[in-house]
């Protein structure tokens, strides 16, 4: 029984890879997290080369990455993407919705994984999961050399008690009842909140099909996650976090630039770097713009 047993074990971690020349690769895989859920993950790139891992934000999922996966695997690196719980091809369990739970299973992801000297990319909900980890798990700091933190406030629900301007600062984007609002009514305020998301320019191919991966977590699932994501603040965090940092921010995002950059501040040594509207600065600069913001990850992790 216990061969049977190793096999079935390492057939739930690998169970499909293909190996398209002598020097790329392709792996996707399961890595199971210490609360018995299965995350679906993707390696791609030279297995030796420059480790990079990028994390989605709320409701998206690993396939909106695929611009930077082309280009970082062609260009020699190992790179690794993955779903998070409840969303893409990830197993989708009706419980740990919440931010602390996400950084576990990140945890789970690094060391089931064993990524060492791996710089992350973390795309808006995906940075708080970062700085939740970096909180939460200070034994794996030593598996990272670059954090690109992409649009994400440090707090983004204001307190009603707050000036004008202490919203300013930090780019709060929702108030209380407005994170409410958007959870009460998630499934009729997805698509226009996505929609905001992107500049005008995007076709309407390519945001259907980015629709198509953010109802791939259910509404119900997207809105508990949503309300514990709203309601952190991270600004106790930022000035703890000793790895080189670079924060990206966009002039025409929903997220004001300033609020964004000034995360930058706040981390020791942290840079930013803030796309104009002319580079398409949207929330999903990534995708629109993705020849830019791949020269600027590439050369800030290679610096």
């Amino acid at each position: 029984m216990k061969p049977l047993l190793l096999l079935t074990n390492f057939l739930s971690v690998v169970h499909a890879a293909s190996f398209k020349s002598k020097d790329t690769y392709s792996r996707t895989g399961l890595v199971t997290t210490q609360d018995g859920v299965r995350l679906n993950y993707t390696q791609s790139g030279p297995p030796l080369g420059q480790k990079i891992l990028f994390i989605p934000g709320w409701r998206q999922t690993a396939a909106e990455w695929k611009k930077q996966v082309a280009y970082f695997s062609s260009a020699g690196y190992h790179v690794t993407t993955y779903d998070m719980r409840g969303h893409g091809e990830s197993e989708k369990p009706d419980f740990g919705y919440r931010i602390s739970r996400f950084a576990a299973d990140l945890n789970d992801l690094l060391t089931q994984l064993d990524l060492t000297e791996v710089s992350i990319v973390a795309h808006s909900m995906g940075s708080s999961i970062s700085w939740a980890w970096w909180d939460q798990h200070p034994g794996a700091r030593k598996r990272i050399s670059h954090f690109i933190f992409v649009d994400q406030s440090s707090v983004l629900t204001a307190d009603p008690h707050w000036t004008e301007e202490q919203s300013k600062q930090v780019s709060a984007l929702f108030t209380p009842i407005g994170v409410y609002d958007l959870a009460n009514n998630v499934t009729a305020a997805t698509p226009p909140f996505v929609r905001s998301m992107f500049t005008d320019s995007i076709s309407e191919a390519d945001f259907e099909w980015v629709l198509a991966e953010n109802r791939k977590v259910s509404d119900k699932n997207a809105a508990t996650l949503v309300i514990d994501h709203a309601f952190r603040d991270w600004r106790d965090v930022l000035p703890r976090i000793n790895k080189k940092s670079l924060v990206i921010a966009g002039e025409v995002s929903i997220n004001a630039a300033p609020g964004i950059a000034w995360v930058a501040t706040q981390i020791p040594g942290g840079t930013a770097y803030t796309f104009t509207a002319a580079e398409k600065g949207s929330h999903f600069m990534f995708w629109e713009n993705p020849d830019r913001f791949n020269g600027i990850v590439e050369a800030f992790i290679k610096s």
